[in-house]
C-alpha cells in the first residue's frame, strides 16, 4: 500500500465505526507519514525508534474540551507507514493492524488512557 491507500483504509474504519462514536468525531485529519518525528518521539517520551509505533493521535481529547476554550486545530490520528508496512506484508494482516490502530487512537480522543483501550482489545 502506498500513503493514499493507508489514509483511504483509515477513512474506511471511521467510516465503519457505530452511528454512536462515528457521529461525535469532529474536525479529525488522518495523516501518513513514514515514522515519527523527534517531536513526536519527545511528546511520547521515548528517545528513539526502537520502540515501534503504528499510530499516534494528537489533540484535545474530548473530555477535555470546554465549550470556553478558543477554536482548536483538527486533531490528528498519524499512522507510521514505515512500521506497518515493514511488519505487515500481508495486505489483509496489514489491514487489520491499521484498523486496531485507527480504533486506538480513536479511544485516546474519547479520552481513554492505553490500559483502558488494551483491556478494550485494541
Amino acid at each position: 500500500m502506498n500513503d493514499k491507500e493507508l489514509r483511504k483504509e483509515a477513512a474506511r474504519v471511521l467510516d465503519e465505526l457505530p452511528a454512536e462514536f462515528r457521529e461525535q468525531l469532529h474536525n479529525i485529519e488522518i495523516v501518513v507519514q513514514k515514522r515519527p518525528s523527534k517531536h513526536q518521539l519527545a511528546e511520547m517520551d521515548l528517545d528513539s525508534y526502537e520502540e515501534v509505533i503504528y499510530g499516534l493521535y494528537e489533540g484535545v481529547p474530548l473530555p477535555d474540551r470546554s465549550a470556553f476554550d478558543p477554536p482548536i486545530l483538527p486533531d490528528k490520528i498519524t499512522l507510521f507507514s514505515e512500521p506497518l508496512l515493514s511488519d505487515f506484508p500481508d495486505r489483509d494482516e496489514l489491514r487489520e493492524q491499521i484498523r486496531l490502530t485507527v480504533i486506538h487512537e480513536i479511544g485516546h480522543y474519547f479520552g481513554m488512557d492505553d490500559d483502558e483501550i488494551e483491556k478494550l482489545g485494541y
